[in-house]
């Protein structure tokens, strides 16, 4: 299990956390597709993966404008309990702590399940269709623009 907790950009209190029990790849970023999404001008839409290995979790960076720990840009770092991390050079602080349960029922957020068949969430189809419009010629020639209609049949 590990658990991720975004710090006060100030304070370093926390914010917000999130549990994951089970999961082999927990993606941090701004894009919705993550488990853990961070709006901030500094995070990447997949900036950070946090994959469940044999001999523990490790960091991935896919961030452009980096992550750190200690201030050190990482590329790839195993995860020890209680590190905090930073997505981007100023952006978002994150707690790692691994296999510790004590939060604050009301402040751990459970991500929502993803599809089993393949770890993505169904994509929603939008459809769209050529529409034929009427318009009304006035006695003088010109388009009534506020006669235009359009024929959804």
């Amino acid at each position: 299990m590990i658990t991720l907790t975004l710090l006060h950009p100030i304070q370093s209190v926390p914010v917000q956390s999130w549990c994951f029990e089970s999961e082999s790849v927990v993606r941090i970023g701004r894009s919705n597709d993550n488990d853990v999404i961070i709006y901030s001008a500094v995070v990447s839409r997949h900036h950070v993966e946090l994959w469940n290995n044999p001999s523990g979790w490790e960091i991935i960076n896919f961030g452009a404008n980096g992550t750190y720990v200690d201030d050190k840009s990482i590329a790839q770092v195993t995860v020890a309990d209680g590190m905090t991390i930073r997505l981007g050079n100023s952006g978002p602080k994150i707690r790692l702590r691994v296999g510790v349960t004590n939060l604050e029922p009301s402040r751990v957020t459970k991500p929502p399940k993803r599809s089993p068949a393949d770890g993505e969430e169904p994509s929603k189809e939008i459809q769209t269709a050529a529409v034929p419009r009427r318009r009304r010629i006035s006695e003088d020639g010109e388009i009534d623009q506020a006669a235009t209609q359009i024929d959804l049949d």
